[in-house]
């Protein structure tokens, strides 16, 4: 029993290792991100269903970034609010329970918590090829 408990252990280990290089990527002060979930699926070959909770801490952001030519995302804010530009679009606040989506290819130029005093954070849920490994690549 105890031998198949440290299998299993390192197992679970090895998958999140994994799985967050996955969605690795250049952090900036104050996010973090934490990988949540990762299934090929099966009624779309080919492509994968990844969501990771991105945390910023009170005046924290991102870098400037673009994502898998592949991917389309779904962004849910769990808590607090998040400044979001994509894109030529205009600068948009996202409040918790609102969401947005960025469509493939898509450059993100803003993502940070609007609030210097609260933290907050987003579930980002991505659709993308099995086979990307980049995510999510900061702009030069």
């Amino acid at each position: 029993m105890m031998n198949t408990l440290r299998i299993a252990t390192c197992l679970v280990a090895a998958t999140c290792l994994q799985f967050s290089a996955l969605v690795a990527r250049a952090h900036d002060v104050g996010e973090h991100v934490q990988p949540v979930f990762q299934h090929e699926l099966p009624n779309v070959p080919g492509k994968s269903m990844i969501a990771a909770v991105v945390t910023y801490e009170p005046g924290g952001k991102s870098p400037a970034h673009h994502h898998a030519k592949s991917a389309f995302i779904f962004a849910h804010v769990l808590s607090g609010s998040i400044r979001s530009k994509v894109n030529d679009g205009e600068t948009k606040v996202y409040k918790t329970g609102e969401s947005f989506y960025e469509e493939p290819g898509s450059s993100h130029s803003i993502s940070e918590n609007a609030s210097e005093t609260e933290s907050a954070s987003l579930l980002a849920v991505f659709v993308v090829d099995s086979d990307d490994k980049k995510l999510t690549v900061p702009d030069k």
